[in-house]
């Protein structure tokens, strides 16, 4: 376990940061944690070390330049590293498992810092003013990384994840993260854990979790001076080991998700806060998700507590068309694989009336791709999907069925990526 050497500038047009792999003739310099400092490894590699030790390697500009081009490039085109032998793949459920590092970047005095930090501790020293836990200024992101059919370990879709972090940090009046500083974490927070990316076969894939936050003092409400961005990893399993199956949701009635004109539309912290107490009596009452309606109308489906709405009918394919939905990634492939099939796309409206009209209904996210919801109970009332169109409640549709399997088989590089979505993490 441990944390890997970085660069301390970025190179004119080169990357944010090389790995040890990369650049193992660099020798770095240490940042002492605890009055200990941690030794370079002799054969230059990884630092060994648990995730209860703190420390944090970084290279001088100039070793990082000295640094041969050829052995770069020898070291990029190298086997990437298998997955450890010290997990049990098939039990990895959706759970938090410690990792090798995280990565970290800081906002101060008007810009983002270049070097990325590799830190081993999972814990983090915040001013006890935050912005962060008195204001609620956070936002974060949740994307996957796999193995594919070919050996490699490609993120999915991380562009996409770089914009709403950037709508979100807008809306919270936090520095927006550069794209290519985001793509870059990103990237490097694989490679350095890379052993915790599941097997191919498995249906397992790494959570890569951007967190954004004001981690500088203010007692006044007001933005923060310094900002923290950092990009942590967790191996987690197939959530449908069995195979997706059906569920029955629960409108919420007595709590909103999001108000209009409120911040609905952006994935900030307070807004699954608020989620957790509706949620969790959704699930004590046998429900295993819920569904928010518009705050003002009461009527207008919103999403789900943490996932969006979709819906079929005929050969159009239905979502809500509302502000104060967060816009999903997922929700946006699946629409693209559904134009792509010749479906229509609509985002519109959406009554609770018409939801039993929909042939077929789902939740869609980045943890499970899609959700089918074949039951939606409604002031007491069961609403069955697709009931007068001689759908199924017992199955998941064939429609979604066959998207699912699309996503999975891009993700995991069976099938083809016609759209760019998979960005190798050792391609720069």
């Amino acid at each position: 376990m441990g944390c890997a050497f970085v660069p301390a500038a970025v190179p004119a047009g080169g990357r944010h940061g090389l790995t040890a792999r990369q650049t193992p003739t660099v020798r770095p310099r240490q940042v002492w944690a605890g009055g200990q400092p941690l030794a370079a490894p002799a054969h230059g590699g990884r630092l060994q070390a648990t995730c209860r030790e703190a420390a944090v390697k970084v290279a001088t500009a100039d070793e990082a330049a000295a640094v041969p081009q050829a052995v770069a490039a020898a070291a990029a085109s190298s086997a990437v590293p298998p997955p450890s032998k010290d997990l049990d793949w098939a039990t990895l459920g959706f759970q938090f498992r410690p990792t090798n590092c995280y990565v970290r970047h800081t906002y101060r005095d008007g810009a983002w810092s270049t070097t990325p930090e590799l830190v081993a501790e999972p814990y983090i020293k915040l001013h006890i003013g935050a912005t962060a836990l008195h204001y609620g200024a956070s936002c974060f992101e949740g994307l996957k990384a796999f193995r594919t059919a070919d050996g490699r370990v490609s993120l999915f879709r991380p562009d996409e994840n770089a914009k709403r972090m950037a709508s979100s940090a807008a809306r919270l009046l936090i520095p927006e993260v550069p794209a290519d500083l985001f793509l870059s974490a990103c990237k490097a927070a694989v490679r350095e854990n890379v052993e915790f990316v599941p097997p191919y076969g498995t249906g397992g894939s790494l959570y890569v979790r951007p967190l954004l936050f004001g981690s500088g003092p203010k007692i006044g409400l007001s933005p923060a001076d310094e900002f923290t961005f950092l990009v942590l990893v967790t191996p987690v399993g197939d959530y449908y080991a069995g195979g997706p199956a059906p569920v029955t949701a629960i409108v919420t009635t007595d709590y909103d998700r999001a108000a209009p004109r409120g911040v609905g539309h952006v994935k900030c912290a307070g807004n699954y806060a608020a989620d957790l107490l509706p949620n969790t009596l959704a699930k004590r009452a046998g429900y295993p998700i819920n569904l928010y309606v518009d705050a003002a109308d009461q009527r207008s489906v919103e999403e789900f507590g943490t996932s969006n709405f979709v819906g079929l009918i005929g050969n159009t394919y239905v979502t809500p068309d509302s502000p104060s939905v967060l816009p999903s990634v997922t929700n946006k492939t699946l629409a693209t694989l559904a134009e792509d099939a010749g479906m229509v796309v609509e985002r519109r409206t959406v009554d609770i009336g018409e939801v039993g009209e929909f042939e077929e209904v789902a939740a869609c996210g980045t943890a499970v791709v899609i959700t089918a919801v074949t039951r939606i109970v409604y002031k007491g009332d069961v609403i069955t999907v697709g009931a007068g169109r001689g759908s199924d409640p017992e199955v998941v549709g064939p429609r979604f069925s066959d998207l699912y399997k699309q996503v999975r088989g891009i993700q995991y590089g069976e099938i083809a990526d016609p759209h760019g979505w998979c960005f190798d993490v050792y391609d720069e």
